[in-house]
């Protein structure tokens, strides 16, 4: 039942088997998937009851490297170590000492990061490296105490046209400054 479960709940709505994918990873950390609809709800602060996962990014079907900086934010909040294998690119963790200056703390060894968790984000300047990177930030800054500064945003607007005016849609406190 709905109501009674414990935890973070995430829900998803399951499109093609490449999201089954996507499906499987949020699993592992241990939270309650239901299949009913476009959306996430966090009913209380229960980021200790998420685990520790390993991913490796493979080509279609297996895991996309496009959705791991994304997902190493999630990683942050773990409780243990979870680990990335990139599979599929070189220097695909850009991303890596921008969320370390948030207080993530994660270790990149060869063609595999580590992220120890959970631990608290703060808010800080950083700076997008790619597309996929800048959309990581703007997940780790809305999970963040305090404000967060994201800098060379148009590697975001390639890909995710006025994303704050979408986020502000869901109540997120973003906005871009000239």
């Amino acid at each position: 039942d709905y109501n009674t479960m414990n935890g973070l709940e995430v829900l998803v709505h399951l499109l093609t088997s490449r999201d089954g994918i996507f499906l499987w990873a949020i699993m592992g950390f241990g939270l309650a998937v239901w299949i009913i609809s476009l959306m996430v709800d966090r009913h209380d602060d229960s980021s200790k009851n998420i685990k520790p996962v390993s991913i490796k990014t493979e080509p279609y079907p297996g895991f996309p490297t496009d959705l791991q900086a994304q997902i190493m934010v999630l990683m942050t909040k773990a409780n243990g170590i979870s680990k990335i294998k990139e599979n599929i690119f070189e220097k695909r963790f850009m991303h890596v000492p921008e969320l370390n200056r948030m207080g993530a703390k994660i270790k990149i060894l060869g063609d595999s990061s580590f992220v120890y968790g959970p631990k608290q984000l703060n808010g800080a300047e950083v700076m997008a490296t790619d597309l996929r990177a800048s959309v990581s930030l703007v997940l780790a800054g809305l999970s963040a105490e305090k404000t967060t500064i994201i800098n060379r945003v148009y590697h975001l607007d390639r890909g995710y046209e006025k994303l704050e005016n979408k986020l502000r849609k869901c109540n997120a406190n973003i906005f871009r400054r000239n």
